[in-house]
């Protein structure tokens, strides 16, 4: 990890909502934090809904965050990897992140090794026993044909029907799932349980579920959920030998 010894995670920013005027303070407060992490980074996961909406037309994509993208930029450009998983509010994210700032983007978990420590990454909607509805609508959300049939919308009419239903349906919203479960309920964390039967995982990282939370699932592994940007204003970092969750 060369002088660069930290590595950052941040979740479930949901920008834009609201409504982009009440949005705009969190995004400078998040870009003021990716300002100061840009001195000693080496690597920054975000882990899906960094927007409250976000669908990519052939030649369009919404309007607005352009502090954000513009920061993003400036880290990938200054040599700092940084990796996107989508979430089930930008789960339409296409090649833009890809190709306009050199971001790879991620639809489902993922395993990264940094010191000897496995981490298995994702936004963790879907996961996990439970959250039937949910998993019903994202096989719909996702097929081609659905995106495609969605593409024929005028983009202001698409933006604002999606940007409308990403509020008030709480199955895309999450406000269902805002609420400490215990345990034995909390779907990511069974999920958690479950992988290591098969294989030995240090952390499993997740967003999703807008609650920063740790917790022990084996001798030497750990669940953490990553919180949110709307009312904890949390984020992870690894320093190479123990990782930590706290609060801007």
């Amino acid at each position: 990890m060369e002088n660069r010894i930290r590595i950052y995670f941040a979740s479930d920013q949901h920008f834009g909502a609201p409504t982009p005027e009440e949005s705009f303070p969190r995004e400078q407060k998040f870009v003021k934090w990716l300002d100061e992490i840009k001195h000693d980074a080496h690597t920054l996961f975000l882990l899906g809904d960094l927007f409250d909406f976000w669908f990519e037309y052939k030649t369009v994509v919404p309007r607005g965050f352009v502090r954000v993208l513009g920061k993003l930029a400036e880290l990938r450009d200054s040599g700092i990897e940084i990796h996107f998983f989508t979430g089930n509010h930008d789960l339409w994210m296409g090649d833009y992140f890809e190709k306009e700032l050199s971001i790879p983007v991620y639809h489902k978990p993922k395993e990264f090794t940094y010191n000897n420590k496995v981490f298995l990454i994702g936004h963790g909607d879907g996961l996990g026993p439970g959250d039937k509805g949910y998993k019903r609508m994202k096989k719909v959300f996702t097929n081609p044909f659905s995106k495609w049939l969605y593409r024929w919308l005028h983009p202001d009419i698409g933006v604002r029907l999606a940007q409308y239903l990403s509020v008030k349906n709480k199955l895309i919203s999450g406000e269902a799932d805002v609420k400490f479960l215990g345990e034995d309920n909390e779907w990511l964390v069974l999920y958690s349980k479950r992988k290591l039967e098969s294989k030995h995982y240090d952390y499993f990282v997740f967003g999703h579920r807008h609650l920063p939370m740790v917790i022990k699932v084996g001798e030497n592994s750990s669940y953490i959920n990553l919180g949110d940007w709307i009312g904890y204003f949390t984020y992870g970092v690894f320093d190479g030998e123990k990782f930590e969750l706290k609060e801007y």
